[in-house]
């Protein structure tokens, strides 16, 4: 019979997501066939499924931990923040509709159908399954409808695990404090509590443990240490994009702000010999740069005036000028164009703006999203490149008879006619090691590009060692209750 299990987190970004793909790798390693689950995640940072959805990309990487294809039901409901108050909805992989935060409320009850149809059909596909919340159950004033959280577990009848991140401090007032504002019956459904991100001697903590645990009644499973590996596994969170530095290759990304399918840029930071320095606003771009790359966004013209905004289009000029080359992915290759237009008003009130201009090709948004798992080949060297493409609008122009990729056999991107400025709407494609080692070495510093693939399993591997080792596994998947069906 099918178990399940949520890990619920006392507030946000404490380590939710990297606990449960833990968890599920080492589950997985016990003989067990485990599922991620998410009812509800918010994030531009996606991943295109086997199904023809999108998903988080935290569920796609956790898939990877359980040795599954990515599917939309492992992530039924996906916020795509578009602007300060309103996000895209995507219900089972598919874009259902466009709302402001506070007509959210209103919709989020009837969604509820779909999530617990997409629970049930993937616990019917496996041992185990790992339920991710969103937030924190202690926000009690979206309790009411609540999908995320404690309402989901109200629904399917799933025991919590409740996560504190002692790395931000007052950890024992999260934990405490969350059984406090939590009715009685929510309170019950959390059966144990463990402390995340402890640097240093974790036994100095014992009495905290003790602590939270006579005054919630939760039964203690650990403490689990700082992983210093995390970087090397695909972030989700836009709080947790971060310049690495490597070696002599510098490679600079302005930080957009609405920065979409920043994945591309984790290969970059996992080679040895390449620097990547994400450039927040206020900041000019370094003249140093061998690379600028301009990564996807979820709003391209707002994002291109933010640009603007900063100064960055004058640094960029300058910086092919002086002979360096840029990259622009999806949005970033939108934006690279003469023209971006926005006749049916997409991404706000109908527009038609003039783009950087480096590239002579036009774009037009349309309603229809493109959602594919693709293959390339590099053309320049024969090399094979497998990616997803997640885009609105079609680019047009000269420099598209440039282009450098044949995308599932149809010529795709464009370049110009020094070759310096290149855009594509292919994301993924540095994780291929041939065609990041071939790209870079045309910047004129070779270097080795080694297994991306291989980096990411590993560490998996590392975080499920981590997590055997100092979270009770035995005891939580104890605590795992049954799926109830429908």
């Amino acid at each position: 019979m099918t178990k399940a299990i949520m890990i619920q987190g006392a507030g946000s970004n404490v380590g939710k997501s990297l606990l449960v793909a833990g968890i599920a790798r080492a589950a997985v390693r016990r003989g067990l066939s485990v599922a991620p689950f998410k009812p509800q995640n918010m994030s531009n940072n996606a991943a295109v499924t086997v199904d023809g959805g999108e998903i988080g990309r935290a569920q796609a990487l956790q898939a990877q931990a359980c040795r599954r294809d990515p599917i939309v039901d492992m992530n039924p409901v996906l916020l795509k923040p578009e602007t300060d108050v309103g996000a895209q909805v995507v219900v089972q992989g598919q874009r259902l509709t466009t709302v402001k935060a506070r007509d959210y409320a209103a919709l989020k009850p009837t969604l509820l159908p779909h999530v617990l149809d997409s629970f049930h059909a993937l616990a019917a596909t496996c041992d185990l399954i790992v339920v991710e919340g969103a937030g924190s159950p202690a926000e009690v004033n979206l309790r009411h409808g609540d999908i995320a959280n404690m309402g989901f577990a109200e629904a399917a009848n799933v025991p919590v695990i409740l996560v504190g991140d002692i790395d931000r401090g007052g950890v024992i007032a999260q934990l405490v404090g969350t059984h406090v504002v939590l009715t009685h019956g929510d309170a019950d459904r959390i059966v144990g509590f463990a402390v995340n991100k402890f640097r240093g001697d974790v036994s100095l903590f014992d009495d905290g443990m003790t602590t939270i645990a006579d005054r919630t009644g939760w039964a203690s499973l650990g403490v689990v240490p700082w992983f210093a590996d995390a970087w090397k596994l695909p972030a989700e969170d836009v709080m947790d994009i971060a310049s690495r530095k490597g070696g002599h290759l510098r490679v600079v990304v302005p930080r957009l702000n609405r920065i979409a399918n920043f994945d591309d840029l984790d290969p970059l930071s996992a080679t040895p010999d390449v620097s990547v320095d994400i450039i927040p606003e206020g900041r000019p771009l370094p003249l140093d740069a061998d690379l600028i790359i301009l990564p996807g966004s979820k709003s391209t013209i707002a994002d291109l005036d933010h640009f603007r905004a900063q100064g960055w289009d004058i640094d960029l000029a300058a910086h092919i000028r002086r002979g360096g080359h840029v990259l622009g992915i999806c949005g970033g290759y939108q934006m690279l164009g003469k023209r971006v237009s926005d006749p049916d008003g997409l991404e706000g009130p109908p527009r038609d703006v003039a783009g950087l201009g480096h590239l002579d090709v036009e774009t037009v948004l349309h309603p229809r999203k493109r959602l594919a798992l693709s293959h390339a080949t590099y053309l320049p060297t024969g090399d094979s490149v497998s990616g997803y493409e997640i885009h609105l609008g079609s680019t047009t122009g000269p420099d598209t008879d440039r282009a450098w990729l044949t995308l599932d056999g149809r010529p795709e991107g464009a370049a110009n006619p020094t070759g310096q400025v290149r855009g594509c709407y292919l994301h993924g494609l540095f994780a291929a090691d041939k065609f990041r080692g071939a790209y870079l070495d045309v910047l004129g510093k070779p270097v080795t590009a080694g297994s991306y693939a291989s980096v990411v399993e590993d560490t998996l591997d590392r975080l499920a060692d981590h997590v055997e080792q100092h979270l009770d596994m035995d005891a939580l998947l104890a605590l795992a209750a049954p799926v109830t069906a429908r």
